[in-house]
């Protein structure tokens, strides 16, 4: 017969390694939810389907990275009209490619705070998806390095973005530092 095909898990390079070491270094419990920069939450799942907790935080947007999992009955009609929602059907895979979702994702969380609003990320446990689209957003907008990114969230929140997450926050962190030298050089 055919021979089988594995799928091909990426193997850590030395940064990567690094990056989980400073993964590693948060011992904060994973709560429920938890505010890493002004008005920008990660949240679990359980959280994203209380109503009434997020009318209590304020939560003017939902950014669902889980989106259409059987988890996740997240649509615009369950938030109703008080809440914007946006849905990324992402899995939470190695192989899964977010990145494609980096700058549209920042887009909606950077929109969200110039209606002066707050907004949620989500996705099941809050710790992977959601994290590295937040890591992303900080990257862009705020032009944090990848590094000073998770030092940042890890303040808040116990963050592990999978092995391929990772990657393609570095490679995202490499485009960026690219640029910006570019830029530099003009």
């Amino acid at each position: 017969g055919a021979p089988l095909s594995i799928p091909q898990q990426p193997y850590p390079t030395g940064s990567q390694i690094k990056l989980e070491h400073v993964l590693d270094s948060c011992r904060m419990e994973l709560n429920h939810v938890d505010e890493v920069w002004p008005n920008l939450y990660i949240e679990d799942i359980l959280i994203a389907h209380d109503k009434e907790e997020l009318r209590k935080l304020g939560i003017t947007h939902v950014l669902n990275a889980a989106h259409s999992t059987w988890e996740s009955k997240g649509d615009q009609a369950f938030y109703g009209q008080e809440i914007h929602y946006c849905g990324i059907a992402a899995e939470d895979s190695t192989n899964f490619n977010l990145s494609e979702h980096f700058y549209p994702a920042s887009d909606t969380i950077h929109l969200c705070f110039s209606f002066s609003g707050k907004i949620l990320v989500h996705c099941v446990v809050g710790k992977s998806r959601s994290a590295t689209l937040v890591l992303a957003y900080l990257m862009i907008y705020h032009h944090f390095s990848l590094t000073d990114a998770v030092q940042r969230v890890i303040q808040y929140r116990a963050i592990s973005p999978n092995r391929g997450f990772l990657k393609q926050l570095q490679d995202l962190d490499v485009e960026l530092r690219d640029r910006t030298n570019l830029c530099e050089l003009l």
